[in-house]
C-alpha cells in the first residue's frame, strides 16, 4: 500500500525526472510563463522556488549550486540578473498556477505556471479613479472658445510653416541658379583654354612646315651649286685638252 507516499514520480525514472524539471525551469526563467500539466507544474514549483531563493544571494557559491541543477549559463544569468532584482522584496511564493481545464485526448488537467512579478494583469497597484466634475453651461462656452482659439493657433502655425517652406524653396532655387552659373563660367573658361591650346599647336605646326620648306630650298640651292661647279670643271678640262 502507498499510504503517506505523496512524492509524484511523473511516470519517469529519477534522472529523466530531474533533467525534465531542469529544462522546464530554464524555459520558465526565459519566457516567464509556460503551459504544462497540473502535476508537472506542482513538481516544477517545488523544484524552482528554492533556486529562486538562492538567486537573492548573488555569490559564486550560490551560482555554482544553481548551475548544478539547471546546467544552462543563459538561464543562470537571467535568474541572477533581472529575476533576482524583481523578486528581492518577496519572501516566497514566486510562482502562480492558473488552471485551464482538461486536455483533449487523455483528459489531463492543463495549467499555466508563471512568475508572479512578471504578470502586469495581477499587479497590486490599483488604477486611480477619475475625479468627477460637474458640467455647466459657462464651462461648455469656455471650452468652445478654447477650441476656437486652438484652431486659430493651429491655422496660424500652418501659415507660418508654409511661409518658411516657401522661403526655403526660394533659397534653394537661388543657390541652384548660382551653381549653374558658376558651372557655365567654368565651361566657358575651359573652352577658351582649349581654343588657345589649339591655336598654339597650329602655329607650331605652321612654323615647322616653313622651316622644312626653307631647308628644302637650301638643299636644292646646294645641289644646283654643286652641279654648276661640276660643269665648270668639265669645261675647264675640255679647254685644256684643246689647248694641248
Amino acid at each position: 500500500m502507498r499510504h503517506g507516499k505523496k512524492f509524484n514520480h511523473l511516470g519517469r525514472k529519477a534522472n529523466h525526472r530531474k533533467s525534465m524539471l531542469a529544462n522546464m525551469s530554464c524555459s520558465l526563467i526565459q519566457h516567464k510563463r509556460i503551459k504544462t500539466t497540473l502535476a508537472k507544474a506542482k513538481a516544477l514549483r517545488k523544484f524552482i522556488e528554492p533556486l529562486i531563493t538562492k538567486s537573492k544571494n548573488d555569490t559564486t557559491h550560490s551560482r555554482r549550486v544553481v548551475f548544478s541543477y539547471l546546467r544552462q549559463k543563459d538561464a543562470i544569468t537571467e535568474l541572477f540578473g533581472e529575476i533576482s532584482s524583481r523578486i528581492s522584496d518577496r519572501e516566497g511564493g514566486y510562482t502562480r498556477i492558473i488552471k485551464l481545464g482538461n486536455r483533449l485526448g487523455d483528459n489531463a488537467e492543463m495549467c499555466l505556471i508563471e512568475l508572479v512579478d512578471f504578470n502586469e494583469n495581477y499587479s497590486n497597484e490599483k488604477p486611480k479613479k477619475k475625479s468627477k466634475s460637474r458640467r455647466s453651461r459657462s464651462g461648455s462656452k469656455n471650452k468652445i472658445k478654447e477650441g476656437l482659439d486652438k484652431n486659430k493657433k493651429l491655422a496660424n502655425d500652418l501659415v507660418e510653416e508654409t511661409k518658411v517652406e516657401e522661403t526655403k524653396v526660394e533659397e534653394t532655387k537661388v543657390e541652384e541658379t548660382k551653381v549653374e552659373e558658376t558651372k557655365v563660367e567654368e565651361t566657358k573658361v575651359e573652352e577658351t583654354k582649349v581654343e588657345e591650346t589649339k591655336a598654339e599647336e597650329t602655329k607650331v605646326k605652321e612654323t615647322k612646315v616653313e622651316e622644312t620648306k626653307v631647308e628644302e630650298t637650301k638643299v636644292e640651292e646646294n645641289k644646283a651649286e654643286t652641279k654648276a661647279n661640276l660643269n665648270n670643271k668639265e669645261e675647264n678640262a675640255k679647254d685644256k685638252q684643246k689647248g694641248e
